[in-house]
């Protein structure tokens, strides 16, 4: 995304970094330092507070402020004149993000984008919020300068006791236990009876919610509950919340992809910003339901999403961009919206049952006459209602949609956010990791090993991971997202290329990651390695939200590469860190869902599926189809001799026959020579 100039100023000195975010604001007359010590020093030596304002590209109330605020003449001089002024992209540092948006929530006031926080000249925060308007922001501004030189003693008093609050260790706050403990169903029933409680059971989603947003991480959950306990009532809301956010505005009907939220209950109005870590997300989760449902609108999603990725998050390089704007033209989702004489200059005379499908009116169905493309029923459905022809309907419906995909890509375009974030891409590769399991699709493939080669070229320095990658360099050291995400996507990839590249490289990263940013003593990792800067604490991050916490994702690793790799040592650790969080899981599951999931994969032992033989990528498609994700699945041609992987050793096909080995806890059944055997066995200790 490129910065907007203002030819009036000057550019400051956030001109030169590389972060859309900052770029945007380059031209500012606010006089504005990335975070960095020159900008501490300054405060530190000038004796003034610190404005520390944390946004990201594609948010639209951060281009709000910035136009109504921060490209005001009278308002920057009084920022200039009385503050040390920060701006902060929370993509490229979230450790800085997170430590002051916990800040926020101590004051008791509600955490959101543009986060806008007063600090002392070390850095401490005293006072703070989120968008403010033109004025309000000045009487602020003017209010903390006057009392910042009045009354030190009484906001040094505060900023203490806040920056004390932060100190608070994840054991004190939360009251976490470490004593080893048993999973059972009953604990199962009783996050998903919590959980349940919350469903809305009409629209999808969670009750509660006044925006919807997707949290893949909370019906993952809900697909493996209903796997263990074939409950219906599960599986029922999962489709019911799949269905509506595949119908809705908050999925492009026309292009693909998810938009991050709808701003209502309907899943109707999005917030049009559409981020690479949602969509990664969300095709892992379309691609494990379509596994257990069979659904075509669930591949339909999955096939057209990846087509996004493909068309506008790509770079040439094979990394991932993070984030296309919600604005265009300076409006809020211009680029997505259509008025009934557009739609029916592009479709001629399918116009009618199309505007019928999508609720098009000639007023408009959202704003200033514009129109979402939105449903609330399946087009089999819609077509049976209206005594159409499904094959006919289903045939019109998606010519009509490349019809207004085309007429759309002569619009302005949305602001791209064009650096390469390693924990986002490493969301995205696990994605198409995923739909090419169970797809089989070869494009899918292609394009996760074109995305690794990326990230092991240009973001990997032998153990170690960088965060960011922009104009060729990586400049910001890898936070434990980082090296959660992409551990699971190379595991997950060895598993489906049987290329241990992949396998070694996943391992190193974690021993990397336990030696550098786990705490023995809490028995939870840290946000920041041990060799990062010092900020005022180091935190850690516990709780799933719309990406799952690294804690929790880490916690995964260890499970399933301590069964690949036959090393107790990562079992115990994750064991101990779902011991500690268990009391949390069984109380709030929908905050921590990815903890949850893993729980699943301590109520029954993950299975250890191997198969060797000349007919073993066929059979290994064939287990995928059946839905069963608490495995472990390597498929060979031939025995390994060589082999460092202690899953593969002495596993042969036998009498020439392509051979399947099902094994639990370093027990194996009986070798068999099919699938259905194979999947008879799994069923079995299922049950």
């Amino acid at each position: 995304m490129t910065a907007s100039v203002h030819t009036s100023h000057t550019p400051n000195r956030l001109a030169q970094e590389t972060s859309p975010y900052l770029l945007q604001h380059a031209y500012n007359p606010v006089d504005w330092y990335p975070w960095g010590e020159e900008a501490l020093q300054k405060a530190r030596a000038e004796d003034k507070p610190i404005i520390v304002s944390i946004g990201y590209s594609a948010c639209h109330w951060c281009h709000v402020m910035e136009r109504e605020c921060f490209e005001k003449a009278p308002i920057a001089e009084i920022m200039n004149t009385h503050y040390v002024c920060i701006k902060v992209d929370r993509e490229e540092r979230p450790d800085v993000d997170a430590i002051y948006m916990d800040a926020l929530h101590a004051m008791g006031l509600q955490g959101g984008w543009p986060l806008n926080v007063f600090l002392t000249s070390e850095a401490k925060p005293f006072y703070g919020g989120t968008y403010f308007p033109p004025q309000h922001w000045v009487d602020i501004l003017k209010q903390i300068s006057v009392a910042y030189h009045q009354q030190r003693d009484k906001i040094l008093e505060s900023a203490e006791s806040f920056t004390e609050h932060l100190g608070i260790t994840e054991s004190q706050k939360y009251r976490l236990q470490s004593n080893e403990t048993q999973y059972t169903h009953s604990d199962l029933e009783q996050i998903y009876t919590k959980l349940s409680s919350q469903f809305d059971t009409e629209r999808g989603g969670m009750r509660k919610e006044r925006n919807k947003f997707p949290m893949p991480s909370i019906y993952l959950f809900l697909l493996r509950y209903w796997q263990i306990t074939q409950n219906s009532t599960a599986l029922k809301q999962l489709r019911l919340t799949l269905d509506r956010m595949a119908l809705g505005g908050i999925y492009d009907q026309a292009g693909g992809g998810f938009a991050r939220y709808s701003t209502d209950p309907e899943w109707f109005a999005p917030h049009f910003e559409k981020m690479l870590y949602d969509n990664g997300q969300l095709v892992s989760l379309y691609s494990e339901a379509f596994a257990a449902t069979k659904d075509p609108l669930y591949k339909q999603v999955v096939y057209q999403t990846i087509e996004f990725l493909e068309r506008e998050l790509t770079s040439s390089e094979g990394g991932f961009y993070s984030a296309l704007d919600a604005d265009s033209e300076g409006e809020e989702g211009k680029f997505y919206v259509w008025t009934k004489k557009e739609i029916s200059t592009i479709l001629g005379h399918d116009v009618e049952w199309i505007c019928a499908y999508y609720g098009i009116t000639e007023e408009g169905n959202w704003e200033h006459g514009n129109n979402i493309l939105h449903s609330t029923q399946k087009p089999e459905l819609f077509a049976e209602e209206n005594e159409l022809p499904v094959e006919e309907f289903l045939e019109v419906l998606a010519k009509s949609k490349t019809k207004l995909l085309e007429a759309r890509q002569h619009r302005i375009r949305p602001g791209l956010d064009d650096k390469i974030l390693c924990s986002w891409n490493g969301l995205m590769l696990k994605g198409l990791i995923d739909a090419y399991a169970v797809f089989g699709e070869k494009r899918f493939l292609d394009l996760a090993l074109q995305n690794a080669t990326f990230l092991k070229e240009k973001m990997q320095n032998g153990p170690q991971l960088w965060h960011n990658y922009k104009n060729s360099k990586a400049t910001l050291p890898g936070y434990l997202e980082d090296y959660a995400f992409v551990i699971d996507a190379y595991t997950a990839l060895y598993q489906i290329t049987t290329d241990e590249t992949w396998l070694s490289s996943a391992q190193q990263l974690l021993d990397y990651t336990i030696d550098n940013f786990y705490d023995e003593k809490e028995q939870l990792f840290f946000f920041t390695d041990a060799t990062a800067e010092k900020l005022i604490v180091r935190k850690k991050e516990l709780f799933d939200n719309v990406i799952p916490a690294s804690n929790s994702a880490m916690a995964k690793n260890l499970h399933l590469l301590g069964v690949l790799l036959d090393r107790s040592d990562y079992h115990t650790i994750a064991s101990r860190m779902l011991a500690r969080v268990k009391n949390l899981i069984l109380t709030d599951g929908q905050y921590l869902s990815n903890w949850a999931c893993l729980l699943t994969y301590f109520v029954q032992p993950t299975a250890e599926i191997i198969v060797v033989g000349p007919q073993a990528p066929v059979f290994r498609k064939e287990i995928e189809q059946t839905y069963y994700p608490n495995k472990i699945l390597i498929s060979v041609l031939a025995e390994q001799p060589d082999t460092t992987i202690p899953l593969l050793e002495s596993r042969q096909a036998i009498n020439g026959q392509t051979t399947i080995y099902v094994c639990y806890n370093r027990s194996c059944q009986l070798p068999v020579f099919s699938t259905e055997e194979a999947l008879q066995q799994l069923i079995q200790h299922t049950r």
